[in-house]
């Protein structure tokens, strides 16, 4: 959860690095939020209220992360524009996403496993 919250707490930080653990913890937290928040709208009646706000609330942070992400690998947070070709540009952001840090320090600053370790 520290994870996520962390993610959170940097809310429209795009510059820096963010290693995979927190891309992808962030990435299931807000698919399980999203989940349960089309659930509890469903048995309320509401459709998709509580979610599309949700989805609202979390597209800045999950810009963010995403373009974080990106510089671990030394690419650039633009890349993320990728994702409007379907299908294609979200296979490969995927790619990226799965991709190691690189070893030291790199021009969006340093390692975030150094930092962790």
């Amino acid at each position: 959860m520290n994870w996520y919250l962390g993610v959170l707490k940097k809310y429209a930080i795009f510059n820096g690095r963010a290693c995979r653990k927190e891309y992808w913890v962030f990435g299931l937290v807000n698919f399980i939020i999203i989940l349960a928040l089309n659930l509890l709208g469903r048995s309320l009646g509401i459709g998709d209220i509580l979610e599309n706000i949700y989805i609202l609330s979390a597209f800045i942070p999950t810009l963010a992360v995403g373009a974080r992400r990106l510089h671990d690998i030394n690419r650039s947070g633009w890349w993320l524009l990728i994702n409007l070709i379907p299908v294609i540009g979200t296979i490969i952001i995927i790619m990226f996403a799965v991709e190691d840090s690189r070893k030291g320090a790199n021009k969006y600053g340093p390692n975030p496993k150094e930092k962790i370790a």
